[in-house]
């Protein structure tokens, strides 16, 4: 028994006294492994008698235990010390000029929200936002939506549910930016020119719809406003946009909730090298028509839920999709990818931050 207390001392001594990583596995091995002193005291126990089995059993056991207990604690300390060292010999110069240059792009998205800033400030518009989590009166029933109404199902909307509402009214992502619109007829005095883009929310994903997608409405509300004043506006746009003196609007009769008439909106376009173009006469030997935004003169009920008299104000309103706006201007075909974060379409896609959007350079330059 002295003996092998004998020898615990002097491992744990030796374990202890031991400056290098190298030095303490030699001493593990020498110790604990195949051939170690501790592991051959071990294998004597099979040989025992039972009683000296129990007066020495404890005694060899106590010393594999704080032999290992004495090598974890000395490990622990040389690494942390090792670290420790490293990282005061390691130092960065955070002045010095980096190796390489930062590289990233303007996402198209942001590139198309930026020209669209541009255009409509140059037609006398301000930019609105609102949150993106919306309540249902500002997102459906103030838009003349009400609850019975298929509309709502046809949004397929994300909502939060019973347990999430605010002062009793239930919450979702807005299907779309119009609440936006509602904002700001509510908390603005006529008149009033703005544009709502943003994220938007429905239950959707192919090739040409994702859950998430990007949206830009137009609101114009003033005394005198027709029909005449939107396709006007909606040429002057599309024209800018797409830097093509020829576009050629088509209107047709539609509805939605929250206008009265209410009209889809096709644009015309031409085939060239078997690609699609927007612009041209839409005639069907050389293009054709493709629908692109809804619109319509705004309800007398929405401007009436607004606090505002139907009988004095009148407006328009419009929507289209900016993420549909980039593919058709810069030859994208698939919506998903503008959401993969692929380094490789970033920068096949993508813009330079001094591409900045300008009516006199272009907006698309």
């Amino acid at each position: 028994m002295t003996e092998i207390t004998s020898l615990k001392d002097g491992l744990v001594a030796d374990i202890e006294s031991t400056d290098t990583l190298d030095a303490l596995e030699a001493l593990r091995v020498g110790a604990l492994g195949k051939s170690g002193v501790v592991t051959g005291l071990l294998k004597t126990l099979g040989a025992m008698t039972p009683e000296e089995r129990q007066a020495k059993g404890p005694a060899i056991h106590e010393l594999r235990e704080s032999v290992t207990a004495a090598i974890t604690a000395r490990k622990a300390a040389l690494e942390t010390a090792a670290l420790d060292a490293r990282l005061a010999a390691e130092r960065l110069d955070m002045t010095l000029p980096a190796e390489v240059a930062p590289q990233g792009s303007v996402h198209p998205v942001s590139q198309v929200m930026d020209e669209l800033a541009e255009i409509f400030a140059d037609l006398g518009f301000s930019v609105a936002t609102g949150p993106e989590i919306e309540d249902d009166w500002r997102n459906f029933s103030a838009l003349n939506i009400p609850e019975t109404h298929p509309a709502r199902a046809m949004h397929d909307t994300f909502y939060f549910g019973d347990n999430y509402q605010v002062d009793g009214k239930a919450m979702l992502l807005r299907t779309h930016t119009s609440p936006v619109q509602i904002r700001t007829m509510v908390s603005e005095a006529p008149p009033i020119r703005i544009i709502a883009p943003g994220r938007v929310y429905r239950s959707d994903s192919d090739a040409t719809h994702t859950p998430m997608f990007h949206q830009v409405e137009g609101l114009v509300i003033d005394k005198g406003i027709t029909l005449g004043h939107l396709k006007w506006t909606l040429e002057t746009f599309l024209k800018a946009y797409f830097e093509r003196e020829d576009m050629v609007l088509r209107l047709r009769p539609s509805y939605f909730p929250f206008t009265e008439p209410s009209v889809e909106v096709d644009v015309g376009f031409t085939w060239v090298n078997g690609q699609r173009v927007m612009g041209g006469s839409g005639d069907a030997e050389n293009g054709g028509w493709m629908e692109l935004l809804g619109s319509g003169m705004v309800h007398p009920a929405v401007i009436r839920n607004c606090g505002l008299d139907p009988d004095e104000w009148q407006g328009f309103a419009f929507g289209v999709g900016v993420d549909r706006l980039a593919m058709l201007k810069y030859g994208m075909n698939d919506l998903r990818a503008f959401f993969d974060g692929d380094l490789r379409w970033l920068r096949h896609y993508g813009f330079s931050a001094l591409d900045v959007p300008t009516l006199s350079g272009g907006v698309g330059a």
